[in-house]
């Protein structure tokens, strides 16, 4: 298909040529998710290469059918617990055992998004919206000096007994948030804060400013706020500067007759540009920052993450919200998102456009220049009472392989690969039916079942998919093997233990000399006939062989197959993978005792 697209300097906008995109011309119509049974706690499902392990309900305190006030958010991890944002506050989960996760706290607290992220000892909650008191008290905010917009600081010690630390207020309140760790000082860090909402008058927060000039520095608009926070002493967390990284950025263009769904109490579109990001994807260990901005993609260097410097912007015309963003491990690709029509639309019908509400696949340049390549959606027509289109996700560390978890709303989770940012395609999925419209709220009340609900985000955490569910409560999911992903690939995924995890602050993954290593690499050679096949068989057998062995046995008989596998990569049709493969052989090799 081809499209318009303008690619941005760090100042100038600079034009180029038009490009070709893949995408995908149509959903599949055949799809088992076609046709589910609607219903809450009873709707049909359909799956493919993935099993659900468990699913919880939500806290009494937040099941109800009220319009947004109650829906579930996003979710950070520490150890073995879950935290699950709510709009009305959040949810701490036990998940030692994932069969039968336990609720250990459950915070009320009107935060309107409440995305939470974890830190330490330290849990953060964005707080957004004109309802949200310091105090946490219900009834509205009848004096404006208990208004809370901003970022919630507690102390999760113990997780079963949260306590508020601090209310960092912020002119524009916040929507998301990001961490970035202080690259010199062991004991800061800083919070990137993304606000949708206008800024609030100087006679409510001090030095807030609702100017429009964006080259006007005493502005409130037009920065991400970056909140310090001293790990030894949180409460004294404070703003301490506005990144700048819109400059030049001027309106992106629209396409001609493109139809336009926006985002309920979205801000208006300005000839100025974005003056903010919805979310901002860092990658610490490599300097990066990928922020989706309104109507922009921006790939950031943040090596003084005070002083953060854009590298490039690009606009599509077929994008309506870019929303948030995954990279790869390497760095090298990475996937933003469109929130087309918001999270509350169905945007995955058949009827809809296939280049919009899915993902962009874009290449990193060694100049840290962006590339956009082709769009993926979800291949199944999902009805007029789904809300559906892409939304959050993170990696799943496969080996070798460029491969996500993402939710999608009522299109339910799908799992991707876009190791080929020409071709990205579903691995896995895992599907409900519609939200019952005629359901009724635990109060009696009737409410907007069947508007809103599904996958917030997903997400792969120490050898399973955790899924936050908007109207439904909490999932957790096991993948299975299949011809697209071997039980060695999820073997080796499995093998990557972090003791907390961030989507939006994305660590860099390094495996463990380890056979499931070594494995993937071979199984990957095998579905892309990238080896000979006699090879691979070979290889197969020298492997296990080699690991029935142990000692100087196993070490000499690794050596020498690394040496037999470093010579096939000549002439090998994905010789690059060989290369790896046979340093993977290596490294294990000299693992061995």
């Amino acid at each position: 298909m081809q499209i318009s697209r303008r690619i941005f300097s760090l100042i100038a906008p600079m034009i180029i040529v038009p490009s070709i995109l893949a995408a995908q011309t149509y959903p599949s119509g055949n799809d088992p998710r076609n046709g589910l049974k609607p219903g809450r706690l009873d709707a049909g499902v359909a799956a493919e290469n993935m099993r659900l392990v468990s699913f919880s309900p939500k806290p009494a305190a937040f099941d109800t059918a009220r319009g947004l006030t109650f829906i579930n958010s996003d979710l950070a991890f520490s150890d073995h617990y879950v935290y699950q944002g709510n709009f009305a506050g959040f949810t701490v989960w036990n998940v030692s055992n994932p069969q039968a996760p336990k609720t250990v706290a459950v915070v009320s607290c009107i935060t309107a998004q409440a995305d939470p992220s974890v830190y330490g000892h330290l849990l953060f909650i964005s707080a957004e919206g004109l309802g949200n008191r310091t105090d946490c008290a219900k009834g509205g905010v009848q004096d404006r000096k208990h208004h809370m917009a901003g970022v919630r600081i507690y102390d999760v010690t113990n997780p079963a007994e949260p306590r508020l630390i601090k209310n960092v207020q912020t002119c524009k309140g916040s929507h998301t948030h990001t961490i970035v760790p202080d690259p010199k000082d062991k004991g800061v860090i800083y919070l990137y804060v993304s606000g949708n909402q206008g800024a609030r008058p100087a006679t409510e927060l001090a030095g807030c400013n609702n100017g429009t000039d964006p080259a006007d520095v005493n502005n409130s608009l037009f920065r991400l706020d970056v909140i310090r926070v001293p790990l030894a002493h949180p409460e004294q967390s404070e703003v301490v500067t506005g990144a700048r990284i819109f400059t030049g950025l001027g309106a992106a263009p629209r396409a001609a007759g493109r139809p336009v769904r926006a985002r309920p109490g979205a801000e208006p579109a300005l000839p100025t540009g974005p003056r903010n990001c919805h979310d901002v994807t860092a990658y610490p260990e490599m300097n990066l920052l990928a922020g989706a901005c309104a109507s922009y993609g921006l790939l950031v260097d943040i090596s003084n993450p005070l002083k953060p410097v854009r590298l490039d912007a690009v606009s599509d015309t077929n994008f309506s919200l870019w929303h948030t963003a995954v990279f790869s491990n390497d760095a090298k690709r990475v996937v933003f998102t469109d929130e087309w029509g918001g999270g509350t639309g169905p945007m995955c019908q058949a009827t809809s456009m296939m280049q919009m509400g899915g993902n962009t696949t874009l290449t990193i340049d060694s100049k840290r220049k962006l590339t956009e390549h082709a769009y993926f959606k979800i291949p199944t027509a999902q009805s007029a009472q789904e809300n559906c289109v892409s939304h959050n996700g993170g990696l799943i560390p496969v080996p070798g392989r460029d491969i996500m978890a993402q939710g999608w709303y009522q299109g339910g989770v799908d799992i991707i690969d876009f190791t080929n940012p020409d071709h990205p395609y579903e691995l896995a999925y895992y599907d409900r039916g519609p939200i019952d419209t005629a359901a009724t709220a635990p109060t009696g009340e009737r409410g907007t079942r069947g508007t809103i609900g599904g996958s917030w985000g997903a997400y792969w955490w120490n050898g399973l998919i955790y899924s936050s569910e908007l109207d439904r409560g909490f999932d957790i999911y096991e993948l299975q093997p299949s011809d697209k992903l071997s039980a060695n690939e999820i073997a080796a995924a499995k093998l990557i233990h972090l003791t907390q995890y961030n989507p939006q602050s994305q660590p860099h993954i390094v495996w463990p000399a380890a056979f499931p290593v070594v494995r993937s690499y071979l199984d990957q050679l095998v579905r892309n006939k990238g080896l000979d096949a006699a090879r691979t068989t070979a290889i197969a057998s020298a492997l296990d062989a080699a690991e029935k062995q142990s000692g100087q046995q196993r070490r000499a008989a690794l050596q020498t197959l690394a040496s037999q596998v470093s010579k096939d990569a000549n002439g090998a049709q994905d010789s690059a993978r060989v290369k790896t493969m046979a340093a993977a052989i290596t490294a294990l090799a000299k693992a061995t005792e």
